[in-house]
């Protein structure tokens, strides 16, 4: 249950610095960053935190019923759209992949160069 306030305390702390500051982040992505701040700056450690994290990510399926369903009330427009969707889908995917293979291969080169 500790792990799990701890978790919960980031996001708090996320939420209180995007409010008080303006910042153009989701709160839970700057309560994210945080965290991982502080795990690697071995502030919190991953046994306190690990039991709740496996938790979490085991019923994380959970978490995107809502959003499937809610989903549906646009079911309409999803499939008026759904050629435009499925190829921005494709070529994102594809742009990924390949801007991700370059850059793997151009690091690869550079760190090869190196040693």
């Amino acid at each position: 249950m500790a792990g799990f306030a701890i978790l919960l305390a980031f996001h708090l702390l996320g939420l209180l610095i995007q409010k008080g500051t303006s910042l153009p982040l989701p709160a839970n992505v700057i309560g994210l960053i945080l965290f991982t701040a502080c795990l690697f700056l071995k502030i919190v450690k991953l046994e306190w935190v690990e039991e709740s994290a496996r938790f979490l990510q085991k019923h994380m399926l959970l978490f995107f019923l809502p959003f499937v369903v809610g989903t549906m009330v646009y079911f309409a427009e999803i499939r008026h759209s759904a050629l435009a969707i499925v190829g921005g889908l494709l070529l994102s995917t594809l742009i990924s992949l390949a801007v991700t293979g370059w850059l793997t291969q151009w690091l690869e080169r550079r760190t090869v160069r190196h040693e």
